[in-house]
């Protein structure tokens, strides 16, 4: 008899983390009835990612919808889950990571009295506002666990702290490695894919990315809104003035709090090139290319020194502390004088430059869903 295994996500990080688990659940159709629920959290940004992985949607609850809130993705998630798991009866519900419908999908299988997997499990900034909501909803989602599917020793570490079995947590290495080395080789075996990609870069970005220096910028965290935006776009705007050889190239999020501090402090500087978000193939071979990375996002800290680019990171804490204790990540907050020193220091020191790029990646080899597979295989035969 086969184990039904429902995967729930709404997010395109979500979707891109549990996508090689998707892929490799597929492959194993003998012992593995394997299902899928989207909330749509993110419409269209995790449709993008649907479609590159070729993953098909069982259940598609759709919350999507203009003005909503914590509190209408929550409840709505809740509600609609309700449905889904009465419908399939999966043995086992696996969420990803700490977004909103990771801790309503947990909750609605917990009250089902369904086994959740969690992927991704054990980050931790220890502040439960930071980043907000997502540090509560991974501490609150670890309770309520079954396997805990930790990417790294640290955060195992962090679930042996607050009580979880040892037994029941697993290293894993991060899933995202899978998918990032998985579609820069699909990438470059597909010449007209390849062609295609940077043809539609070189529509958007006005300079010989693929030669010339640039630094890649991103931005959309919470916690940044207001007065941090401020701080971030001013010490960008500052650095190209400062290094008016450099281009720095910032694929925009749609939300009207990142677009207008953006627009009105970054648009028209000469080297400066605001364009709209890039779908994920486009963004990973755009990251291949540039020589560092500005980000607030949690994935990126990942997948950028897997490429061997040093990353400035726009947060005071980070539930990836792996990356800055292995020297690929620096954290400096949205704060205006540290953005500019620590990007100054890698644009004038080549040997800090080299060093970051070079250490040691500690999310893992690519085999992530491998090792996912191994253990849910062992666990069905147990």
């Amino acid at each position: 008899m086969k184990i039904k295994i429902l995967l729930v996500f709404g997010t395109r990080p979500e979707a891109i983390k549990m996508a090689p688990i998707y892929i490799a659940l597929k492959n194993k159709t003998d012992e593995f009835e394997t299902l899928v629920c989207v909330t749509a959290q993110h419409r269209e940004m995790l449709d993008q990612v649907i479609d590159i992985f070729n993953i098909d949607v069982d259940f598609d609850l759709d919350l999507m919808k203009d003005g909503q809130d914590l509190f209408d993705i929550t409840s709505r998630t809740l509600i609609g889950m309700r449905g889904v798991l009465d419908k399939c009866l999966p043995d086992i519900v696996m969420v990803h990571g700490d977004t909103t419908t990771t801790l309503a999908a947990a909750t609605a299988s917990f009250y089902k009295n369904i086994p959740v997997w969690h992927v991704e499990a054990g980050l931790r900034t220890f502040d439960i506002r930071a980043p907000f909501p997502e540090e509560f909803n991974r501490q609150v989602v670890s309770k309520i666990t079954t396997v805990h599917l930790a990417p790294t020793d640290l955060a195992r570490k962090n679930l042996l702290s607050e009580g979880i079995d040892e037994a029941d947590i697993f290293i894993t290495g991060n899933t995202v490695i899978d998918a990032l080395f998985l579609i820069l080789t699909r990438i470059e075996k597909d010449r007209i894919k390849k062609l295609k990609i940077i043809n539609d870069l070189n529509n958007v970005i006005p300079f010989n990315w693929q030669n010339e220096k640039f630094i890649l910028i991103t931005g959309h965290r919470r916690e940044n809104f207001g007065e941090g935006f401020l701080e971030i776009c001013n010490a960008i705007k500052e650095l190209a003035v400062r290094y008016k050889s450099i281009q720095f190239v910032y694929p925009v999020h749609l939300n009207p709090n990142v677009q207008t501090p953006v627009n009105k402090i970054l648009k028209g500087v000469e080297n400066i090139h605001l364009i709209p978000p890039l779908e994920y193939e486009s963004f990973l071979f755009v990251m291949k290319h540039c020589n560092i990375v500005i980000t607030d996002s949690g994935g990126i800290q990942e997948e950028a020194p897997s490429l061997g680019k040093p990353v400035i990171v726009l947060r005071d804490v980070t539930e990836r502390p792996e990356a800055v204790n292995a020297g690929t990540v620096k954290l400096v907050g949205a704060n205006f004088e540290k953005i500019i020193k620590n990007v100054s220091i890698l644009l004038d020191n080549e040997k800090a430059y080299t060093e970051m790029s070079i250490a040691h990646n500690p999310y893992g080899d690519g085999s992530a869903a491998v090792k996912i597979l191994s253990l849910l295989t062992k666990k069905y035969k147990e």
